[in-house]
C-alpha cells in the first residue's frame, strides 16, 4: 500500500511541476492560447488535489510521521500559497489584466519550496 501511495503522490507532484513549466513558457512570452493552457489547468487541479490528499494519507499511514510534524504543516501552508497564487494567476491571464508574471513566479517558487520540503523533510 505504501508503495502505491508514494508513487501516486509523486505522480501528482510531477503534474504540479509540469504545470509550472508550461505556465513558465507563457510568462516568458509564449502565446497563452490553445489546448496547452487547458491541459496545464487540468494537471494543476488533479495534481494539486492529489498531492494534498495523498500526502495527508501518507502522513497518517507511515508510523514515523505525524500530521502535525513541522515539515508537513509547512508543506500544507506552502501548498495553500501555491494553489492560491496559481488560481489567481490563471484568472489574471484569462482576464488580461494584472501582473500574471509576478503571480506565476510566486507560484513557481512555492512549488520549488514544496519539493524542498518533501525531499529534505527538515526537522523529521
Amino acid at each position: 500500500m505504501y508503495d502505491w501511495l508514494l508513487f501516486l503522490h509523486v505522480l501528482a507532484a510531477f503534474m504540479v511541476a509540469a504545470t509550472a513549466v508550461m505556465y513558465s513558457a507563457v510568462a516568458l512570452g509564449a502565446s497563452p492560447g490553445g489546448p496547452t493552457i487547458r491541459v496545464a489547468d487540468v494537471l494543476w487541479n488533479v495534481g494539486g488535489l492529489g498531492t494534498l490528499i495523498l500526502g495527508i494519507w501518507l502522513a497518517l499511514y507511515v508510523d514515523g510521521y505525524e500530521i502535525w510534524d513541522g515539515w508537513i504543516l509547512g508543506a500544507i501552508v506552502v501548498w495553500l500559497i501555491a494553489m492560491g497564487t496559481g488560481e489567481r494567476a490563471r484568472d489574471v491571464l484569462a482576464e488580461g489584466r494584472g501582473n500574471f508574471t509576478a503571480l506565476h513566479w510566486v507560484r513557481t517558487l512555492a512549488v520549488v519550496a514544496l519539493l524542498v520540503l518533501m525531499v529534505w523533510k527538515p526537522g523529521a
